[in-house]
């Protein structure tokens, strides 16, 4: 243990001055590894045990569990709530996972599971965040055991070295104000996982007419896109041209943009000399944009534009006529993804749409009035999953800048 008045971290709470103690990790927290648990005794019921494979790389405890009798067992591999766990060996070598409050209940550790323990004079909450930093990572770095079977020896880990705060009141701070983040980003994620099943619901009930609004009774009517709506393909400027893409005057649009679902700019912009000479054709917003090509899962994925732009050659632009709202159109797509990826020219998994593909596609509609209020309704629920996602991507921004820059 040794003190150094230069060892002051950039970022602290007010009121702590005194420099901080470079510690080995094995004095605040010991690495512990597990039971030799015997698979031939598994058990169907019992105590869950973790074993490698449910620390997963997204740093949550998961997947499907074994199970083993309580009394069969020294009752001190049984996890406390909260333990910090290190997957020792195995695809997720070096996995830090911690023990949330959703974890309620008894779980076993198993030998390949190292768990942090502590000490007396160490905020076990503090460890939990000691453990995530980038620099507990870049020196674990340096011990793993690369190859078929990756590992990581206790032994060594425990021999890392971290600044740490002299008072445990300067420890509790730090590790209750990340526990405050980690709770904030499970009740956002909770938010979103939420609307997800509302929008789903929604867009089940509402297409299939099992609920509507007061006061709409009429039939709904079928329409062929093509004779209702506008079908615009794009093109790309020649890309050896520079003049057709200096100076950046025309928002371009790229089939792989669809993904933002909403599109207030785009990635790329295009001359007007570009746009001249190229298939490219103004659309102006508030229109369809539908994938008809494209790796993965972009192909059949719909989007609609706040603003007016060209696109590339593999999406199609649904113009709707008067009779058709935007809104309505495009939650009607989104809800029939897989069907028009189906459809899609070629075996149903290589191919992809074209103009006339998407021209005859069909959508039963109700009157304007009808799809204005059903399309609003939807596009909330979408405008509330967005301001939720930024606001999880922001959260995680703060904790991994931390994380980063905390420890010294």
């Amino acid at each position: 243990m040794s003190k150094d008045a230069k060892n002051v971290p950039a970022l602290r709470f007010k009121g702590y001055s005194d420099a901080w103690e470079k510690r080995k990790l094995g004095e605040v927290s010991p690495l512990r590894g597990g039971f030799a648990f015997r698979s031939s005794e598994f058990k169907d019921k019992g105590i869950p045990i973790i074993r490698i494979s449910n620390i997963k790389s997204d740093g949550k405890v998961g997947g499907d569990f074994v199970y083993y009798h309580e009394q069969e067992v020294d009752q001190s591999y049984l996890l406390p709530q909260r333990a910090a766990l290190l997957a020792m060996s195995g695809a997720t070598t070096g996995k830090v996972a911690i023990l949330h409050k959703q974890h309620e209940g008894k779980y076993y550790q198993n030998q390949r599971v190292g768990y942090f323990s502590k000490v007396k004079d160490a905020s076990y909450s503090f460890i939990s965040v000691l453990i995530r930093s980038d620099l507990f990572l870049k020196q674990l770095k340096s011990v793993l055991v690369a190859g078929a079977q990756p590992n990581v020896s206790s032994k060594e880990i425990d021999q890392f070295i971290f600044s740490v705060p002299a008072t445990l009141n300067e420890q509790e701070k730090i590790g209750t104000f990340f526990e405050y983040l980690d709770s904030l980003i499970a009740a956002t994620q909770h938010k979103i996982d939420a609307l997800e099943q509302v929008k789903k619901a929604l867009l089940q009930r509402l297409f299939d007419q099992s609920w509507r609004f007061d006061g709409y009774l009429e039939t709904w009517k079928k329409y062929r896109l093509g004779d209702h709506a506008e079908i615009l393909t794009g093109g790309t400027p020649k890309t050896s041209v520079a003049e057709y893409w200096e100076p950046k005057s025309i928002p371009w649009m790229s089939s792989g943009e669809v993904n933002k679902v909403y599109l207030d700019q785009t990635d790329t912009m295009i001359s007007l000399e570009g746009f001249k000479n190229s298939s490219a054709r103004w659309v102006k917003k508030h229109s369809i944009l539908i994938a008809l090509a494209g790796q993965g899962k972009t192909r059949g994925t719909v989007a609609v534009n706040n603003i007016a732009l060209t696109t590339n050659q593999s999406i199609a632009a649904i113009i709707p006529g008067k009779d058709l709202y935007y809104e309505f159109v495009f939650q009607n797509l989104t809800n029939r993804y897989n069907e028009l990826r189906l459809i899609s020219s070629g075996d149903g998994t290589r191919g992809g749409l074209n103009k006339q593909i998407v021209s005859d596609v069909t959508i039963h509609s109700p009157n304007l009035n009808e799809q204005i209020r059903i399309g609003k309704l939807l596009s909330k629920v979408d405008h509330l999953s967005t301001e939720n996602q930024l606001k999880l991507s922001r959260i995680e921004l703060i904790k991994k800048y931390l994380l980063q820059t905390l420890f010294i």
